[in-house]
């Protein structure tokens, strides 16, 4: 479970400076999944920051499990994001020299696992998102939208509690991306996982049971309704 607390987040611009983040209370239960919207410079992508990890507020608490990610050492929290934290980016940043199973298996090499257990991993996983017959191809050779799926699996593979989703469907087309949020959706409802995605896209955000809307640093929470996940067998315990 997430719960975050007065959770302000400070930037310097020359002699401004801009509050993105203005003491957001929000708690997220195991399994849930949230979608963040909002106007461009809202603050939207600096929270799933915080919640992912990969920035600290200058103010409050976000706790994953009774962890506070903004107080633990970088080593620890490291160590948690390649463990709970599975992150998807709009620009999917594979790397260009690897083929699209190596691109999976480097989210395996931080947790120590060997080589041939890496590769195991990694192709189950792009088989499980419809890449089975893609896995010595490089990111050049793949589509936009395959390109995506192979972000997703990487993002599986090491089968996190928590997948964030900054704007994954951003740099594709309509029917593309109605293709990957099946997807998303599909993976959320048969893993269990707790799931929180930012997104521009209305159509996208309408579908979730619960939508956070962010604006000038401040959250409205809106309960949309929806099922809860289908298994929990997925998640890390």
């Amino acid at each position: 479970m997430y719960k975050l607390t007065g959770v302000t987040k400070r930037y310097t611009r020359g002699k401004d400076t801009v509050e993105a983040l203005r003491g957001i209370d929000l708690t997220i239960e195991d399994g849930d999944q949230l979608v963040i919207q909002g106007p461009t410079g809202g603050g939207k992508s600096t929270l799933l920051q915080m919640i992912g990890g990969l920035d600290r507020p200058s103010a409050g608490s976000v706790e994953l499990d009774g962890v506070d990610l903004a107080s633990i050492s970088e080593a620890k929290l490291t160590r948690l994001r390649a463990e709970k934290i599975g992150i998807i980016f709009q620009s999917f940043n594979l790397i260009p020299t690897l083929t699209a199973q190596e691109n999976v298996e480097t989210a395996l090499v931080p947790l120590g696992v060997k080589p041939a257990e890496r590769r195991e991993r990694a192709a189950e996983a792009l088989r499980s998102v419809g890449l089975g017959e893609r896995l010595t191809h490089a990111p050049s050779e793949l589509s936009g939208g395959q390109q995506q799926r192979v972000a997703i699996a990487r993002a599986l593979v090491k089968k996190p509690k928590v997948l964030l989703a900054d704007e994954p469907t951003g740099n594709l087309d309509e029917g593309t991306r109605d293709d990957i949020m099946g997807l998303l959706e599909g993976l959320w409802h048969e893993y269990g996982l707790t799931f929180i995605m930012v997104t521009h896209d209305s159509s996208i955000a309408r579908r979730a049971p619960r939508l956070a809307t962010i604006k000038a640093g401040q959250i409205t929470l809106t309960e949309q309704g929806g099922r809860r996940p289908l298994s929990q067998q997925y998640v890390q315990q």
